[in-house]
């Protein structure tokens, strides 16, 4: 099923995966889902339904799109990352960043031995201050890092921004 630009799968044992970038990465997205047999998927309105073998498991999509949310449209003096809030968290985490200019934004969570688990964001964004949330509702405990590298695409701006921070998981 899909719900706008996001593309939302269902799995044989796995769950709810979603896609922000029309597949090319995907994400668990089983936030409060307790039987990931899913057998259909829709989108009814704002919300996503699964059918399961245990029922019918029913989401607003904001909930499960970990959207990013541009705050001010003033433009940063520079590009940041900021800790990730709360931190230790359990499920969800907040990841603040700044860009200065237009660029191309990745911004990827990998584990302790530097396996990627989430890909949160790997586009264009204009210049602002954002927000980006994680649900780690499917990860186990422990510690991660996330890496934000910021390209600037506008001319005169050259070079590239690149951070790693780390956060924990603790259930």
């Amino acid at each position: 099923g899909s719900g706008g630009t996001n593309l939302f799968a269902g799995t044989d044992g796995d769950g709810v995966f979603l896609s922000s970038d029309n597949g090319v990465s995907w994400v668990n997205a089983n936030s409060g889902l307790a039987n990931k047999y899913i057998y259909t998927l829709v989108v009814d309105g704002t919300d996503l339904v699964a059918g399961t073998d245990g029922g019918v498991y029913r989401r607003p999509l904001m909930d499960l799109v970990t959207a990013v949310e541009k705050v001010s449209s003033g433009v940063p003096e520079r590009f940041s990352l900021g800790q990730n809030y709360p931190n230790p968290f359990n499920p969800s985490t907040t990841i603040p960043f700044a860009l200065s200019s237009r660029s191309f934004v990745s911004l990827i969570v990998y584990d302790a031995l530097g396996r990627t688990v989430a890909v949160l964001r790997s586009e264009e964004l204009p210049a602002g201050e954002y927000y980006q949330r994680w649900d780690a509702a499917s990860m186990p405990s422990g510690v991660y890092f996330y890496r934000f590298s910021a390209r600037s695409l506008d001319a005169g701006q050259a070079g590239e921004f690149v951070e790693t921070k780390k956060l924990l998981l603790l259930k």
